[in-house]
Order: structure tokens, then C-alpha cells, then sequence
């Protein structure tokens, strides 16, 4: 079944935010595995019938949370010119996806989403950073590679190495693929 995850504003919003608010404290305060419906409800201060009602259970819920923990705070840096742009998003991208936190929130977002809209939601904050950067390269006269392709071609080696082969991520490995893809 699907569910809607963002509402509008009024009780619905503030029951979101409670509830993801008791998600993230109550994780860094017992730590994920000991994270329960009723912990988490009695935290927010809903029901747990509110939190199944609309989550319907635990691991859609940390998948929701999740979802909105990897979404970028910030527009990606200027550095100038489009290779130094796209690589010290790469890094960026890299680092924070593959450090422990990072790998769990993916973990979460992929778990508890049988449809794929937060994988698909994912999908589309790696796209807007990269459709800013190139943005930013046609304003400066740059040409730019289209979003698929640096998706394809940076974003792509980068998710599958965290999931399957971590091993030798590195800032020179996202570097490396930002220029292999510029050429």
C-alpha cells in the first residue's frame, strides 16, 4: 500500500515533525536497534495508532526519516569553473554518503520503500545539486554534460561501491570519475 508521506501543513505537519524529531533523538540517544512504535510515539507525544496509521510500521517510518536526512542543506560550492564544481560535489557526495550515517539512512530509505519513491526521491536531490552545478557552467559559458550522464557516470559508480564494493572510496576515486566522465 502506498502512502503519502509529505502533508500539508497544520496537525499533520506538526505530527510529522514530532515524530521525526523523536526518530532522530531517541536514535542518538538508545541507538537505532532499540527504536520501538510506542518509544518513538510516547517521544512525539501521538499514539502509536497515529504513528501505524500513518507509516504503518517501524522500518517505513525510518525509511521516511531517512528520506529527509539525505536531503542536501545546502546549494553545492562555486569553485569557478565546471570540473572544480562537480568534483568537490563528488567528494562531498562521497563522503557523506559513505560515512556510517550515511550508509544507514540509504539502508533505511531502501528498506522501507517497496514502491521506490524515496529511492526515487533520493534519485531526484542528487539530480537538482547537479542540474545547480550545471546551471552554473552554461551561465559562465561552460559546456556542461546532461544530468543523466553525470547521474550515470559519477552518481551511479558511487552508490553502488558504498553498497557493494566500499573498499577504496576515496576523494581521488569521486575525483576520477568526474574527470573520466569530462574527458
Amino acid at each position: 500500500m502506498s502512502r503519502q508521506m509529505v502533508r500539508p501543513g497544520g496537525r499533520s505537519a506538526r505530527v510529522q515533525e514530532a515524530v521525526h524529531t523523536a526518530v532522530k533523538e531517541l536514535a542518538a540517544e538508545v541507538g537505532r536497534d532499540a527504536l520501538t512504535v510506542p518509544l518513538i510515539a510516547q517521544r512525539a507525544g501521538v499514539t502509536p495508532s497515529t504513528v501505524y496509521r500513518r507509516w504503518g510500521d517501524l522500518q517505513v517510518l525510518l525509511s521516511d526519516v531517512a528520506v529527509e536526512r539525505l536531503r542536501p542543506d545546502t546549494e553545492p560550492e562555486d569553485h569557478g569553473d565546471l570540473a572544480s564544481d562537480m568534483a568537490a560535489w563528488a567528494e562531498q557526495f562521497l563522503d557523506e554518503m559513505s560515512s556510517p550515517s550515511g550508509r544507514a539512512y540509504i539502508r533505511d530509505a531502501l528498506l522501507g520503500d517497496p514502491d521506490g519513491n524515496n529511492a526515487g526521491q533520493c534519485s531526484t536531490y542528487a539530480a537538482e545539486q547537479v542540474e545547480t552545478i550545471r546551471i552554473r557552467a552554461a551561465e559562465r559559458g561552460e559546456d556542461a554534460p546532461d544530468t543523466e550522464t553525470v547521474l550515470d557516470h559519477v552518481v551511479a559508480p558511487i552508490m553502488y561501491r558504498i553498497l557493494f564494493r566500499p573498499q577504496g572510496l576515496s576523494p581521488a576515486y569521486a575525483r576520477r570519475l568526474v574527470a573520466d566522465m569530462l574527458g
